[in-house]
C-alpha cells in the first residue's frame, strides 16, 4: 500500500461508506466506523488525509465522539490534515474541529466531486509539506567529502560553516585516520579562497633539517646544494589556504619562527634577508595532546594559542553512532566501481562486524579493509572473512539506568538498521520485527530522520 495514497474515511454510516470508498479510487480508502477503529488505523496504516465524520457512536447526534476523535489524531500523528464532515446545521461545531487543528471541514449532504477537491487539495498540500522536509533534512547533510549522520558531525559541518568564510585560524584535532585534512579542504572550499591554492605540509614525514627549507624557501647558496632561489611551500599557498598537518610534530626549533610568521605574515627563506609578505589562511592538525606537550615543555605555548583561535574535535569513528557502516556502504560503492565488480552489499555478519569493530585506524583503516575485501569477494556480497575482522566483545560501558539502557539500545538499532536497508521502513521494520507504524512512532520518539 503507497503510504502517500491512504486515505482513512471515519464514518459509521455504511451506505455513505460504500460511497465514499467508491468515490474514491484513486486513492487507497481504509474504513471506520468508531473512534476506537479510526486510532487502529491511524496507528496502523499512518494515513496522511483523513475524512472524520463527527456523528460517531454511541451517540451520532452528539458531536463530542467525533471532536475526541480528532484530538486524538491529531495527538498521534499532528502532520495529518483531517477533513471533517458535519451535518448541515452543525456549522458551530465544525468551526470549532478547524480551531482544534482540523485542515478544513465540509458540510452533508455529501458532493463527491466538491469533497474530492478538497481531499486532492490536503494530499498536494501534505507532499509539499514532506518536500519541503526533506529539503530541510537535506541542507543538515554533512559537507562534501564527509560521509557521516550522526549528530557529533553534524555539529562540526555546522561549524565548518559558520567559520570557513572568516580568517579565524582553526586547529584540528584528531586520531590518525579522522578526516582531519578533509575537514581542512572543506573549511577551503567554503571560504572566499576557493579558487586559490590549497598547500598541505604534513610536518612528520619530512626530516627536521628539511623541514625549515620546505616551509620557508631558500635563496641560491644558502647551503651546500642551493644552486637556485627557491620558493617554499608558504609563499606557494599566497592568497589560499596553508595547512600544517601534525603540527603537534614540529620541531621545537621551528616553533618560534612559525609564530612569528602568523604574528606577522611575512616570512623570509633561509639564506634571506628581505621580509615577503604572505597571505594565506592557516589551518593545523595534530593527533597529539598539545597541552601535555605544553606542560613537558616541547611546544610553545604562545604558539598554541595562535593556531587555537578555534579549536575542533573530530570524534574517532568508534564514536560516530551508525556512521560505520554508512561509510563502510559508500567506499565498496567506490572501490567497486574502480576494480569493476558487481558487489551488491554486506552479509548480515559482515554488517556486525562492521558495526562492532573497534577500528583504531578509523577510516583510513576502514579503506584498506573494504578495498580488501573487494579484491577478495567472488560473490555478489561481501563476507566476515572476506573483511578479515577480528571482532572481540565490545568494550563500551553502558549506563546503569534501564530506560537509559533501552533507549539507547532501540535508538542504536533502529539507526544501523535503516542504514543497512537503505532507510527501506517496511525491510527495516521486518528485520527490526516490528510493524511499520510502530517503527514510525519510535523514530518519532527519538528524533531519527531520514
Amino acid at each position: 500500500m503507497d503510504d502517500n495514497k491512504i486515505l482513512l474515511v471515519v464514518e459509521d454510516d455504511t451506505g455513505l461508506q460504500k460511497q465514499l470508498k467508491w468515490g474514491f479510487e484513486d486513492y487507497q480508502v481504509v474504513l471506520a466506523g468508531t473512534r476506537e477503529e479510526a486510532i487502529t488505523a491511524l496507528r496502523r496504516y499512518m494515513p496522511p488525509v483523513v475524512t472524520l465524520d463527527l456523528g460517531l457512536p454511541p451517540d451520532p447526534a452528539n458531536a463530542s465522539e467525533g471532536l475526541k476523535t480528532l484530538e486524538e489524531i491529531l495527538r498521534l500523528a499532528p502532520t495529518t490534515k483531517v477533513i471533517v464532515v458535519t451535518g448541515n446545521d452543525d456549522r458551530e461545531n465544525a468551526i470549532q474541529s478547524v480551531a482544534l487543528g482540523a485542515y478544513d471541514f465540509y458540510q452533508k449532504p455529501v458532493d463527491l466531486e466538491i469533497l474530492k477537491l478538497i481531499i486532492d487539495r490536503a494530499f498536494q498540500l501534505d507532499l509539499l509539506e514532506k518536500e519541503k522536509n526533506k529539503l530541510q533534512i537535506d541542507k543538515k547533510e554533512p559537507l562534501s567529502g564527509i560521509i557521516a549522520a550522526c549528530d557529533k558531525m553534524q555539529k562540526l559541518s555546522r561549524i565548518v560553516e559558520k567559520i570557513a568564510p572568516t580568517q579565524v585560524t582553526a586547529l584540528l584535532l584528531g586520531e590518525s585516520g579522522t578526516g582531519k585534512e578533509v575537514f581542512a579542504r572543506a573549511i577551503h572550499r567554503l571560504s572566499e579562497r576557493a579558487d586559490k591554492p590549497f598547500i598541505a605540509v604534513n610536518c612528520a614525514a619530512i626530516p627536521e633539517n628539511l623541514l625549515e627549507s620546505e616551509l620557508f624557501g631558500y635563496e641560491k647558496g644558502a647551503f651546500t646544494g642551493a644552486v637556485k632561489q627557491t620558493k617554499g611551500k608558504i609563499e606557494y599557498a599566497d592568497g589560499g589556504t596553508f595547512f600544517l598537518d601534525e603540527i603537534g610534530d614540529l620541531p621545537f626549533s621551528l616553533q618560534a619562527k612559525l609564530l612569528r610568521f602568523i604574528q606577522e605574515r611575512t616570512i623570509e627563506r633561509l639564506g634571506g634577508r628581505a621580509a615577503i609578505p604572505v597571505d594565506v589562511r592557516i589551518i593545523c592538525a595534530t593527533h597529539q595532546d598539545i597541552k601535555s606537550q605544553i606542560a613537558e615543555k616541547l611546544f610553545r605555548e604562545d604558539l598554541y594559542y595562535r593556531i587555537s583561535e578555534m579549536t575542533l574535535k573530530i570524534p574517532p569513528l568508534r564514536e560516530r553512532e551508525g556512521d560505520a557502516m554508512l561509510i563502510a556502504k559508500t567506499l565498496l560503492k567506490r572501490f567497486s566501481e574502480e576494480n569493476r565488480k558487481k558487489i551488491s552489499g554486506f552479509t548480515e555478519e559482515a554488517a556486525s562486524a562492521i558495526e562492532s569493530f573497534h577500528w583504531p585506524g578509523n577510516v583510513r583503516q576502514m579503506e584498506n579493509k573494504i578495498k580488501r575485501a573487494v579484491i577478495m569477494c567472488e560473490t555478489a556480497t561481501i563476507t566476515l572473512e572476506d573483511l578479515d575482522l577480528s571482532v572481540g566483545e565490545s568494550d563500551r560501558r553502558l549506563p546503569f539506568n534501564l530506560k537509559q539502557v533501552r533507549e539507547e539500545a532501540e535508538t542504536a538499532a533502529i539507526k544501523r538498521t535503516l542504514v543497512y536497508c537503505d532507510n527501506n521502513i517496511s525491510n527495516a521494520a521486518k528485520l527490526l520485527g516490528v510493524t511499520r507504524p510502530t517503527l514510525y512512532s519510535l523514530m518519532n520518539k527519538y528524533s531519527i530522520e531520514i
